[in-house]
């Protein structure tokens, strides 16, 4: 496994990696939307998505992966009535890839984050 760590994001805040390089993929962990200096993005649901994605796509760049190669993602929302606008947003920032997906309404997120996405891709 190899441990990847990028200044173009947000530097974990815990016990964990921005992501690691196994067989192939790169996991990343939960992205919300922390700027690379570590303040939170203004705004709404939006807002965040957009910070979230750019912060996703600077893991896999540091990864030596892409936003091409994205096999799954899993996004957590606080509101479910966020759907339509971030997926909007999602299918902006993927383009024409269409990798698998789960979205997932939870109670609530670090730092009282609105958005929250995982991925998993291919080197």
């Amino acid at each position: 496994m190899r441990k990847i760590s990028t200044h173009n994001a947000p530097q974990a805040i815990g016990a964990y990696s921005q992501a690691l390089v196994a067989n192939g993929f790169v996991f990343t962990s939960g992205q919300i939307a922390l700027t690379p200096a570590g303040e939170f993005a203004a705004g709404g649901v939006e807002d965040q998505a957009r910070q979230v994605f750019a912060n996703i796509a600077a893991v896999l760049d540091a990864s030596g992966s892409g936003v091409g190669k994205i096999v799954k993602t899993t996004l957590f929302l606080v509101n479910i009535a966020d759907f339509e606008a971030v997926n909007a947003l999602y299918a902006e920032f993927l383009g024409d890839h269409k990798p698998a997906r789960s979205t997932v309404a939870v109670k609530e997120l670090p730092r009282n984050a609105l958005i929250e996405m995982e991925c998993v891709a291919l080197i």
